[in-house]
């Protein structure tokens, strides 16, 4: 088999070589490669110690050389070469306490998470897959190299990778290994929240977040996300078919944000809009919590106000576990909003859609729109098209009140409190009621966004 290295990858791989050792391009790369996907990063495994990688390169970086990794810095690029090793006894389902360098790359392969992450490749010998992984690939199989359980049990953290491989790649996930992560999957309590946030936002990124149901089914959301369990145990009212809250949910993740270019949206804003990477994980995160808190009972829900009271309720318990993953306050703070608004009927005339970008957020109104749009997608109910419809006519309203910038936000205000300050408001509470009242008017009227009126307008209530 012919992987094509990259000319630096190739370049200290034979530099290795021509000083006397085995070196190799391993891992996920090759996986990759294989699949015909373009690798994010080149890891390079080698027979040569630390210190003598050091003597061969002019520029390295110690990145963690008591683990055998070096970077070599080719061209203002790092590439990481490690020393093969074998693990000693793992103390924290984590970490090993030890390694021990080895010249065997076999030794060095056999430490590996899955068979699939198992392989190398150099230029002279060509593909290395000692444990199966060429066969998995084809197969579509996320196997454990060696014993699932010795695996797991070193590192916990692989239970949660064997389910985002299996969404990233569409592949299954071994039976063998299913079993080992149902019999380890309590040592996950041992593993940060960071990086569980990490695996689940890749996982929820990936084309198949449906299958955060073997996540489910393994006892692994028990352990970090048990809110989507009790999403799982109730019916969701209004689905068609009859489904549970946890599996529309999934089905609306499917659907919401599913490229860069928002496809699944309205067609204008295919054309003007490209949501970026963090935007679309926004979108998946908001999808998946804006039903965390939906009652056991479900069909409780009649009227308006219990709507809300269930927004109310989802926003703050995806506000809980969002923190309690870590994540930054500026993406807590949106899904928060998203959840708290994701069934508000959103207006379709002009100056009630002003008033509402004002009340939700500019910054999330097109956000929000998708957000609604998956989720009737998912629900698939009678009313679904003529819902869609209306979200349609609002997103042209949308389109249109920000290309004429219409103001909707005290920031597009032709006026501030300095100008208020110069007719003769003092700072304080009635100058900053005042700049918000005008903000009222002109969200009704956008003519009156104007300097003159506005300070016209302003000088009325000094009176």
């Amino acid at each position: 088999m012919k992987i094509h290295l990259p000319q630096n990858v190739d370049y200290i791989i034979n530099e290795l070589i021509k000083h006397g050792y085995d070196a190799y391009a391993v891992g996920g790369c090759i996986r990759d490669s294989i699949l015909g996907k373009e690798p994010e990063d080149w890891d390079i495994t080698t027979s040569a110690k630390p210190l003598e990688i050091k003597q061969i390169f002019k520029r390295t970086i110690d990145t963690g050389i008591q683990h055998g990794t070096v970077t070599v810095m080719l061209d203002k690029e790092g590439y990481e070469v490690t020393t093969y090793r074998i693990d000693g006894e793992y103390e924290d389902n984590r970490h090993p306490k030890s390694v021990e360098f080895t010249t065997n790359l076999t030794e060095d392969l056999r430490r590996r998470d899955f068979t699939i992450n198992a392989m190398a490749f150099n230029e002279l010998e060509g593909l290395v897959d000692v444990f199966g992984g060429l066969d998995d690939l084809k197969d579509g199989i996320i196997r454990c190299v060696g014993s699932a359980v010795e695996r797991f049990e070193e590192d916990a953290l692989r239970i949660l990778r064997a389910v985002r491989f299996s969404a990233q790649l569409g592949f299954c996930i071994e039976e063998g290994t299913i079993q080992a992560v149902k019999e380890k999957v309590q040592n996950l309590e041992h593993i940060s929240a960071e990086r569980i946030r990490v695996e689940l936002n890749k996982l929820l990124l990936s084309p198949h977040p449906e299958k955060l149901l073997d996540a489910y089914s393994t006892g692994i959301t028990k352990t970090i996300l048990p809110e989507f369990n009790a999403m799982m145990e109730r019916d969701s009212v209004g689905s068609l078919p009859k489904e549970t809250v946890g599996q529309n949910t999934l089905k609306a993740i499917a659907l919401v944000g599913n490229s860069h270019k928002t496809e699944t949206v309205f067609g204008h804003l295919t054309e003007q809009k490209e949501y970026t990477k963090q935007e679309i994980l926004i979108l998946k995160w908001a999808m998946l919590l804006r039903r965390i808190a939906v009652p056991r009972d479900s069909s409780e829900i009649e009227v308006e106000e219990d709507f809300i009271f269930q927004d109310r309720a989802s926003a703050a318990t995806a506000k809980e576990i969002l923190k309690r993953l870590k994540f930054d306050n500026d993406t807590v703070d949106t899904v928060y909003r998203l959840v708290l608004w994701n069934t508000y009927t959103i207006p379709i005339t002009a100056a009630k859609l002003r008033r509402s970008i004002y009340q939700v957020g500019a910054d999330i109104m097109e956000l929000l729109l998708e957000v609604q749009k998956a989720g009737l997608m998912a629900e698939n109910a009678s009313d679904m098209e003529c819902e869609c419809k209306k979200l349609e006519q609002a997103s042209e309203l949308l389109y249109e009140i920000k290309s004429k910038k219409q103001c909707v936000c005290l920031k597009m205000l032709k006026i501030n409190g300095k100008d208020l300050i110069s007719i003769g408001f003092k700072p304080g509470v009635i100058l900053g009621e005042t700049l918000e009242k005008l903000l009222l008017k002109v969200i009704e009227e956008p003519s009156l966004n104007d300097r003159d009126i506005l300070l016209k307008m302003a000088s009325g209530y000094l009176e």
